[in-house]
């Protein structure tokens, strides 16, 4: 079972980047599909980007399409998402997790504030 620890996450102004890491436990990682999320105040957790196991195949969120980049590098069982052009609307904790999710593997996730 797999278990993550996301980091990099702060306050930025809007038009900024941040690089969010997201480390894992676990020999598995290597094999896994892996995504980032994020959850707003007040709304439901939402998909922002996804990476195949080898790191070959990427996709993102409509809302994220081309300002946001996801990677992995699996000699050191990590995901990053590399974010510019930051908005407010990108306000939000960012959670990594395999994709699909596993629903006990959710980590606390890293805060991300874009704000002036």
């Amino acid at each position: 079972q797999l278990q993550f620890v996301e980091s990099g996450g702060g306050l930025v102004q809007p038009g900024g980047s941040l690089t969010l890491s997201c480390t894992a436990s676990g020999r598995t990682f290597s094999s896994n599909p892996m995504a980032w999320f994020r959850q707003a105040p007040g709304k439901e957790r939402e998909f922002v980007a996804r990476i195949s196991f080898y790191g070959g195949y990427t996709a993102t969120a409509d809302s994220v399409k081309g300002r946001f980049a996801i990677s992995r590098d699996n000699a050191k069982n990590t995901v990053y998402l590399q974010m510019n052009s930051l908005k407010p609307e990108d306000t939000a904790v960012y959670y990594c997790n395999t994709n699909p999710p596993a629903n006990d593997s959710w980590g606390q996730g890293t805060q991300v504030t874009v704000s002036s």
